[in-house]
């Protein structure tokens, strides 16, 4: 039964069609997580002035 599951999940996958190429949506996250990053620097002395 897994066996099934798992030969539909290559014949779907192999006709799947992805919006956006792996690569770019790695520099996209990539992006994202340094905008965060830059986010939490902007803020780290803001405790020590109040």
């Amino acid at each position: 039964m897994l066996h099934n599951a798992v030969l539909a999940a290559e014949a779907a996958a192999e006709h799947a069609d992805e919006p956006i190429a792996p690569i770019v949506l790695g520099l996209i996250a990539f992006g994202a997580l340094l905008v965060a990053l830059l986010v939490t620097f902007a803020f780290r002395n803001v405790g020590n002035r109040h």
